[in-house]
């Protein structure tokens, strides 16, 4: 082997496999490592050799043509009733994503603002949307009172898949009935 570090490219290797949620190839990590994929066999060999050893709750498998870390058979009644108990966030009511709405083409906003545009108060609303990290406090207001003002997060921009706020769809003028 012409590695260098071989103990360092296998905690390269480890992190590597651990960090990514699909399998890597041996191309791929040859070229994330800066070594011949016959050297990253290698270690990879010796990194399955570890993961072998009693004790331990991975696995190295190889599988659709790439390298993944997975967890041992013997121990998904255990992985299975984490992921049962994990607490799903029940989807957002219609008056959140009104909420979330007004926010985020108006931002900065105040709730009084977001108030006078809904027409009911938003305290509750805020408080679960701050909850969620979908919206933050991003200054002060001038004015009596100075009143928090409200903007949207990277949160938001990732539940809704937008790359900025330029991604949402203009706002239709609205006209007043008659």
């Amino acid at each position: 082997m012409s590695v260098i570090f071989p103990k360092e490219a296998m905690a390269i290797l480890d992190a590597l496999l651990f960090s990514s949620s699909e399998p890597l190839t041996l191309d791929r990590l040859s070229s994330l490592l800066g070594l011949l994929p016959e050297d990253v066999k290698q270690l990879l060999g010796e990194l399955q050799k570890l993961y072998d050893q009693p004790g331990h709750g991975l696995q190295l498998v190889e599988v659709a043509h790439g390298y993944q870390l997975v967890t041992r058979k013997e121990y998904h009644p255990y992985v299975q009733k984490l992921q049962q108990e994990r607490v799903k966030e029940p989807p957002l009511s219609s008056a959140a994503l009104e909420t979330l709405s007004i926010i985020a083409y108006y931002q900065p906003v105040t709730r009084a603002k977001i108030e006078i545009i809904r027409g009911v108060k938003v305290d509750h609303v805020l408080a679960n949307l701050l909850d969620r990290g979908l919206i933050k406090e991003v200054g002060r207001g001038e004015g009596p009172g100075r009143p928090v003002l409200y903007g949207t997060t990277t949160a938001f921009l990732e539940t809704f898949g937008l790359k900025s706020l330029d991604d949402l769809p203009p706002l239709k003028p609205v006209e007043k009935p008659e």
